[in-house]
């Protein structure tokens, strides 16, 4: 495992994961190039997509002719095989992506960079065509990104810069499966087939909160049930343990933003010193918050025993921009949870009603679930 990508999306830590994503850049680098200021910068990103494209070599051939070892070709059966799960009983749309594989020759695809402001719980945030404003920007040189981090730091930014595995065009191309993606084990193999594909079914520009939480949710309750369904009930009740330990972060995640609002609001004023006075306050609520992922949160992750719980605890990055890129994996993920439950536990009904809600309300699609969610339930058609 990178030692830089140690955690996954919602902040847990374990498994190397790849939900910090590209497509911004990729799908627009293509198609807009010429229309953009970021020119340079999606030059690159337009560059390697065409390489990732141009090495591709189709996964079924490869599982029966051979050329890669026996464990790769394990997995890349189960990558059709959960593909194949994903569009027959998620109803999600596929398109070709992850029927190619390409080895890009090296373990981590993109540094990912997110900032935000260190008075404040507000990110910055990138302009891209096509998927709109996004808080998190990719880079294939990783010498650019972290001379960006770099400058953001020294612009007074808080700044997160940490390594992604796997990306989604959002239908635009035909994505294929990355060796980066292989280094993950069965259980967050498939999790990222149904992840990814969920962006190909449905995205909702300038709402990339919205957009990861909800593919968050699909692909953990939609790899459980390929498990489940194929009578591998050891990899199933992983899956679950695994969404059980993400919800529980959440739910850390959002009560510390909480707190942070609340030390902020207790330094109202404009002037430099008070901008000061709400960084300090912060900094205090952030040390509380180390020691009770320490004493309280680490040791109920069923990922880690003890020892490790306390290491991650002790190491991992707690500051605004770390805190508002967590939260976009994860925001309001009990409402998804509700709309399941509305629907009888079909995940294919809940994952439609989702979509159709989320595009009549494109302006706040949380809003959108909350008042479906809060209106009489619709009367069911008879038998």
């Amino acid at each position: 495992m990178n030692a830089l990508n140690a955690m996954n999306a919602t902040g847990a830590p374990r498994r190397p994961r790849r939900r910090l994503r590209l497509a911004a850049a990729l799908a627009a680098g293509l198609v807009l190039l010429a229309l953009t200021p970021t020119g340079c910068f999606l030059s690159r990103a337009g560059y390697e997509q065409g390489r990732i494209l141009a090495r591709r070599k189709p996964i079924a051939q490869l599982v029966e002719q051979g050329g890669v070892d026996a464990r790769t070709r394990d997995k890349l059966r189960l990558v059709l095989d959960a593909r194949r799960f994903a569009v027959d009983s998620l109803g999600l749309d596929a398109g070709r992506s992850f029927t190619r594989y390409t080895d890009i020759g090296r373990d981590t695809l993109v540094l990912v960079l997110s900032a935000a402001h260190r008075d404040r719980l507000e990110a910055y945030s990138w302009w891209f065509p096509i998927v709109g404003r996004v808080p998190y920007k990719g880079y294939f040189d990783f010498g650019a990104a972290r001379r960006a981090a770099r400058g953001l730091r020294a612009r007074g930014f808080d700044v997160y810069l940490r390594p992604s595995s796997a990306y989604s065009t959002l239908g635009w191309f035909d994505d294929p499966l990355l060796n980066t993606t292989l280094q993950e084990d069965s259980v967050d193999l498939a999790n990222t087939v149904v992840h990814e594909l969920t962006h190909n079914t449905f995205y909702a520009p300038g709402q990339a909160v919205f957009n990861e939480s909800f593919a968050s949710f699909v692909g953990a309750y939609g790899s459980g049930r390929y498990f489940a369904v194929r009578g591998d009930t050891a990899s199933a009740r992983r899956a679950e343990s695994r969404w059980a330990d993400d919800q529980l972060l959440a739910g850390f995640w959002q009560a510390l933003a909480s707190r942070i609002d609340s030390a902020y609001a207790a330094h109202p004023g404009r002037t430099s010193a008070d901008s000061a006075a709400r960084v300090v306050a912060r900094d205090t609520v952030y040390a509380r918050a180390r020691q009770l992922l320490a004493d309280s949160i680490g040791p109920r992750l069923s990922a880690l025993g003890p020892t490790r719980a306390a290491a991650w605890a002790a190491r991992v990055q707690l500051d605004n921009a770390s805190l508002l890129a967590r939260r976009t994996y994860a925001r309001e993920l009990g409402l998804f949870e509700e709309v399941l439950r509305r629907e009888g536990g079909d995940v294919r009904h809940a994952i439609a009603r989702i979509v159709a809600v989320a595009k009549a309300s494109p302006k706040d699609p949380y809003a959108g679930l909350r008042a479906w969610l809060t209106a009489p339930p619709e009367p069911r058609p008879l038998r």
